[in-house]
């Protein structure tokens, strides 16, 4: 705690305290902290993996701590830190709008980069054209307030991050690196393309230049383009509403022409996993599918005074079975050809789904790289001064017992976009699955 507040001193020093709000009393910060700590205790999925007398032990200590924090801003960084000692993808603590709308993340007014990890390394991804001469594309931020980017990352930034695995957890230090309360300042040190070393002051501002470098695509529920020898690339970015099925189902007459077939998972961050398994429907010529197994805590007072309070309740498993109405409308429209599912950090929970749903399926391979690594049902709730907390409630397994959360799903071809891939726009993931279906073709 020490060092959090020693460097949050540091960043906002150049602030007058006003600036932040100071709304919530001693009592609501102890609240909040009780009642994240109480709804983890009853409803917490993964609370056997932990251990709980430091969780208890921590709780203790943050009693204290959150009614030192100097306003509202480090109250919740400090819930934030508590949730992510769980390391769990659907158990966090998200910030009310009123201190959500003074952070920015890479926007420094006149400057706006974006942050891509490689190998633990902060390279700039993107960058506000008028910058972009100044800051290129693959430079590396190599210090931060004279701290060395690796250390900074592990110690104050890591230790926020809410993530059931380390990639994604490193992953996700490196995209927010730069986020911070409107008005805080930092010291940048880059090492550019060409080897020499720059270093900026900046402040923490909206920039309102909206040109990048490289530009930014328009998002897309579902596309569709083509590659030689009829290979389709279907990219699905998410599954979170059912027009992404509508989409796929408009493509599906000229998806029909294809011989191959990719499926792009790598940017889809779940959503609605019966969206997932209708899409697959049209996919393969299987009539049963087997998701997900799902357990939930179950807690029973009496079995507690017996000192057996460590029980769970196991969802009936039904796999999805077509009816013949079902089939009959598939009929004619499935697409049922050599497919390779592009997987990476951000597939995520309902789109982890799918993979368990297509797991066994002769025809379709899975390239890329281990995915986020969570899923399950978090119980929402809310927080002093409009916060939004969440705990996951449930556990999912592949129907053998299989464990994927705090993992992730592998693939069977394991490819990584190295930053020379990026330097040069060039997608080796995709490339590697063009080779896998022309050798099948």
């Amino acid at each position: 705690m020490r060092s959090y507040i020693l460097l949050i001193c540091c960043l906002l020093s150049s602030l007058s305290q006003a600036q932040i709000p100071n709304e919530l009393s001693a009592e609501d910060k102890v609240y909040g902290l009780s009642k994240f700590w109480q709804e983890v205790n009853f409803s917490y999925i993964y609370y056997d993996q932990i251990d709980q007398l430091k969780w208890n032990a921590l709780f203790k200590q943050y009693i204290s701590e959150v009614q030192q924090t100097e306003n509202d801003y480090q109250y919740y960084r400090l819930i934030q830190k508590f949730s992510a000692y769980l390391e769990d993808g659907h158990t966090d603590v998200w910030l009310p709008k009123y201190l959500r709308q003074n952070i920015f993340n890479g926007e420094f007014g006149d400057y706006h980069f974006y942050l891509k990890n490689f190998s633990g390394r902060a390279i700039v991804s993107r960058v506000n054209k008028s910058k972009s001469g100044e800051i290129p594309v693959g430079s590396e931020i190599i210090a931060i307030n004279d701290i060395p980017v690796a250390k900074y990352m592990k110690e104050f930034v890591e230790p926020y991050v809410s993530s059931s695995t380390a990639h994604v957890r490193e992953d996700r230090a490196v995209e927010y690196l730069l986020e911070a309360y409107q008005g805080t300042k930092f010291k940048l040190t880059f090492r550019l393309p060409s080897g020499l070393e720059k270093e900026l002051n900046l402040s923490v501002a909206a920039c309102a230049e909206d040109s990048f470098v490289p530009a930014k695509e328009p998002f897309k529920l579902v596309d569709l383009n083509w590659q030689a020898n009829d290979i389709a690339v279907l990219s699905i970015n998410s599954f979170n509403t059912w027009d992404t099925f509508s989409e796929f189902k408009e493509k599906l007459p000229e998806l029909q022409k294809a011989k191959g077939l990719i499926i792009d998972l790598r940017e889809n961050g779940g959503g609605n996993s019966g969206v997932a398994k209708v899409v697959l429907h049209y996919l393969t010529k299987d009539t049963i599918f087997y998701g997900p197994r799902s357990q939930s805590r179950k807690y029973i007072p009496t079995l507690k005074a017996w000192n057996q309070s460590e029980y769970y309740h196991d969802f009936p498993y039904r796999p999805d079975t077509l009816g013949i109405g079902d089939r009959n409308l598939l009929k004619g429209k499935r697409v049922v050809v050599p497919t390779a599912v592009l997987i990476g950090h951000g597939t995520a929970s309902a789109a982890e789904d799918f993979l368990i749903y297509s797991h066994e399926m002769d025809h379709m391979i899975k390239i890329g790289e281990p995915t986020y690594g969570s899923t399950g049902m978090p119980l929402m709730f809310q927080m002093p001064g409009g916060g939004v907390a969440r705990v996951c409630t449930k556990k999912d397994t592949y129907p053998d017992g299989t464990v994927f959360v705090g993992v992730g799903i592998q693939p069977d071809i394991e490819v990584s976009l190295d930053l020379e891939d990026f330097l040069a726009d060039r997608d080796s993931v995709l490339q590697q699955a063009l080779n896998y279906l022309n050798n099948k073709l």
